[in-house]
């Protein structure tokens, strides 16, 4: 039985979309296909061939669309930007009725465009494939890749390099953006349809625009924590960035910290540090006042007090999943007055050692399992402090059961992260058609809690030939 496809987003008034069909590629071969999400959606066998994942055949009741949105890029806004390199064929409906939006990625130009050309290269995908998947295996919430598919075509950047489409699988591409461009043509029936939309799909719960506001701040506040739990940074937080969903979008210039230091950047393009490790949360509130913002004419003057108090709960929903996501990273049972200071102290012996995060909380796991605290003293040059802030730890960790406080920090403390030089090592490789460092990373990421003997190089931070320093948009 053939994949089940609608597109309801299609059927919203024409401002919201532009009908567009893939531009046809010379000879698309599947480089990667993620049987476990296919198998969570639904598909099976050939429903979707390798033609139908670049955009060279449509599937039936696919109704290929580029959306319209606009959006704050590093604080200017651009009113007209919208998918310009990506088509939306629609939604798959799962056995179990729920809907997830199948966009391609690299699929040829837009009306959105501009002066790009709508295609996308083997490097943006692979690292776009890599970084879904691993934030998905970290639970934490986030788009999906489906495929990977080589076109056939050569794409020019700074040079030539193999192009590529990658099927990306959400919960909908609807963000901060798409209500922003109606916001900007002073287009309130558009407002409410969208607004409507959002919450018949996402949020049933909700009544009414601020209902609906205070849900996705909710999400978002949470989604930004958990970044912060694993040292990731999004590199490009612009408002055309921030799904509505609560969804990790975009994976631009991302990356994950090896040493730890809040005001690490690594995108290129982020020269001021706007989107800093430690800015996120302030960001992520800046881009939910912008959508708050949007939804002021259909609330009117009565509503403003709701929004600004949907708003105003922000800080403290990050403030209390922030304390709980390192409260496991630390393992601390419960909650006590004092875990605030164990976690700002030990960030602040971290920054000031220039110890690895992600080896760091492996290596505090592991003592909580063996009482052996050598390996994490060793990361640092003095580690007077380390020492100090332990016994304080243990101090409060006691009384706590052994075997639930382990299980904790396993479950949040991963060994395997995808290492910025490990991604780059797999785009070099695809480059030039070597696609075997690509699967053994992706086994690897599978995992990421689970220390395997056999994968142990993966575990450690860069050499200094290897150290990232700048990662790069894939436009």
């Amino acid at each position: 039985m053939p994949v089940q496809f609608d597109n309801s987003f299609a059927r919203l008034p024409p401002q919201f979309f532009s009908p567009q069909l893939p531009t046809k590629v010379a000879a698309p071969k599947l480089v990667k296909y993620n049987k476990e999400l296919a198998m969570e959606l639904g598909v099976v066998d050939d429903d979707l061939t390798p033609n139908m994942l670049v955009g060279n055949d449509i599937p039936v009741d696919a109704t290929p669309i580029a959306t319209a949105y606009s959006g704050h890029q590093f604080g200017g806004f651009s009113p007209h930007l919208g998918d310009g390199r990506a088509i939306l064929l629609g939604e798959i409906i799962t056995p179990k009725e729920d809907r997830f939006d199948l966009q391609l990625k690299g699929s040829g130009k837009t009306m959105f465009s501009r002066n790009g050309d709508g295609r996308a290269n083997i490097g943006a995908v692979i690292r776009e494939y890599v970084v879904s998947e691993a934030m998905h295996a970290l639970n934490i919430p986030t788009t999906r890749a489906l495929a990977a598919v080589t076109t056939g075509d050569m794409v020019q950047r700074e040079t030539a390099t193999p192009g590529a489409v990658l099927a990306r699988v959400a919960s909908s591409h609807i963000r901060v953006g798409t209500f922003q461009f109606h916001y900007a043509r002073r287009d309130k029936d558009s407002l409410q349809t969208l607004t409507d939309y959002v919450i018949n799909r996402h949020y049933p719960d909700a009544d009414g625009p601020i209902e609906m506001l205070a849900q996705v701040i909710e999400n978002q506040a949470k989604l930004v924590a958990k970044w912060m739990g694993v040292g990731f940074i999004h590199g490009v937080m612009n408002t055309d960035n921030m799904s509505i969903s609560g969804e990790t979008i975009d994976y631009g210039p991302c990356a994950f910290m090896d040493t730890y230091h809040p005001e690490t950047v690594f995108s290129s393009i982020d020269r001021n540090g706007r989107y800093a490790y430690a800015n996120q949360p302030k960001i992520a509130l800046w881009n939910l006042s912008q959508l708050a913002q949007t939804l002021v004419p259909l609330v009117g003057e009565a509503g403003i007090s709701g929004i600004e108090q949907a708003l105003g709960s922000f800080d403290t929903l990050f403030a209390n999943e922030f304390s709980k996501v390192f409260g496991c990273k630390l393992g601390l049972m419960g909650a006590a007055l004092g875990d605030a200071a164990l976690v700002e102290d030990i960030l602040m012996i971290l920054a000031e050692s220039n110890v690895d995060f992600t080896l760091f909380f492996s290596h505090l796991t592991s003592h909580a399992i063996t009482e052996d605290a050598s390996n994490a003293r060793a990361l640092f040059d003095d580690p007077r402090g380390f020492e100090d802030w332990l016994t304080c730890l243990e101090t409060r960790s006691a009384t706590a059961p052994k075997a639930e406080r382990v299980k904790m920090m396993q479950a949040a403390n991963p060994v395997y992260i995808p290492r910025n030089h490990r991604v780059e090592q797999v785009i070099e490789a695809a480059n030039i058609g070597d696609y075997a460092p690509f699967e053994t990373l992706q086994r690897v990421l599978s995992k990421p809690f689970e220390r395997r003997a056999e994968f142990d190089a993966y575990e450690l931070p860069p050499r200094p030939e290897e150290v990232v320093r700048a990662t790069f948009c894939g436009t």
